[in-house]
Order: C-alpha cells, then sequence, then structure tokens
C-alpha cells in the first residue's frame, strides 16, 4: 500500500481504479448500470470540469493563502527553493488546469444548451453567464498577466531589478483579482445547479 503513495501517478491511478471499482459495485448491487447517453457525457464532463477547477483553484487559493503571505517569513537562503523548484512547478500545473477548466466548461456549456447564454444572459441561464464570464476573465488574467510577470519575477526571463519587482507585483495583484472573483464565480457555477441566484 505505501507504494501506491510513494508516487503521485500510482496515487492517481489507485485512485481511477477505485473510482471504477465504486462504479461496478454501485452496479452489481442496485442493479443500475452506466447509461452511456447525452445525459451522462455531460454529467461525466462535468465531473471533468470540477476537477480540473478544483486544481485551479485549489493553487490560487495555496498562492494567495499560504505562498505569498509566508515568503516575507521565509529566510533569504532558503528562498530559491520555492522560486526555483516549488513556484514554477505550481505554476505549471495552475495554468494548464486553468486551460483544462476553460475547455471543459465550454464543452459542458455546449453540451447543456447554455452556451449562448454567454452573449444573451438569459434566464434561465444569468448565474452561469456570469460564472462563465468571470471564469474566462480569470484564465485570462493566468495566462498572459499573472504567468508572463511570473516568468520575470521567478527570474526565468532576464529583466532588471526594478522590472523584476514590479513584474512580482503585479502577478500578486493580479492573482488576488482573480481570487476576489472566484469568490462570485464559484457562487455563480454552485447556483445555476441549484437555483441560487
Amino acid at each position: 500500500m505505501g507504494a501506491i503513495f510513494q508516487s503521485l501517478g500510482r496515487t492517481i491511478t489507485a485512485g481511477i481504479a477505485l473510482l471504477i471499482v465504486l462504479i461496478l459495485l454501485v452496479g452489481a448491487t442496485t442493479g443500475t448500470w452506466i447509461n452511456v447517453d447525452h445525459a451522462w457525457s455531460a454529467f461525466f464532463m462535468r465531473w471533468l470540469h470540477v476537477l480540473s477547477g478544483i486544481m485551479w483553484i485549489g493553487l490560487l487559493w495555496y498562492f494567495n493563502f499560504v505562498q505569498i503571505p509566508s515568503m516575507p517569513k521565509i529566510p533569504d537562503e532558503q528562498k530559491p527553493a520555492i522560486g526555483k523548484v516549488i513556484a514554477p512547478t505550481a505554476l505549471f500545473w495552475f495554468r494548464w488546469a486553468a486551460l483544462s477548466t476553460v475547455v471543459t466548461g465550454l464543452l459542458v456549456a455546449s453540451m447543456n444548451g447554455y452556451f449562448g447564454a454567454l452573449f444573451t444572459f438569459a434566464r434561465p441561464f444569468t448565474a452561469i453567464a456570469i460564472g462563465m464570464w468571470l471564469g474566462l476573465l480569470m484564465a485570462f488574467n493566468v495566462w498572459f498577466i499573472i504567468w508572463p510577470n511570473q516568468k520575470k519575477a521567478l527570474g526565468l526571463v532576464q529583466v532588471e531589478a526594478a522590472e523584476k519587482a514590479a513584474a512580482a507585483r503585479m502577478a500578486m495583484l493580479t492573482s488576488r483579482f482573480n481570487t476576489m472573483a472566484s469568490i462570485p464565480m464559484l457562487f455563480c457555477m454552485v447556483a445555476q445547479q441549484n437555483g441560487g441566484l
């Protein structure tokens, strides 16, 4: 069992295997088997969307609740471990999770017939339209403001010290904007499914 948890790849594989076993057990005990139709496909795509979103927003909140506030407390000689190892890896997963969330979200919107709500905000899709626009704005920020500025701040792109400091500040402020926007965005996403807006 310990070998499973010593490798992220094996842990993820075990999680998928556990999901399959649970689906088979439920099917065998209830006689209810997965009927791969449009509804199931839309559900599965929504699950992928939520999974991607958890990775994206989880990392966004990690940066804002853990990494940024902790940096002033870390001794200068230890900061390169964050800037050269942890932050680049976290930012890799952060930006690709943002893209995955957008792609799966657009597919969910298309499959459920509320893609047009992006442009009309028509009822009953007002909440999801607001949530989608907030998510698209946040993803734009990740790829076109946060990531280019983080590359400068982390020294992945060489710039003068003043530009490096300005880039770090811009990345932090935009990340804080995304944290703020994530609150109503998540509310709108849940509200669409549960009639909360």
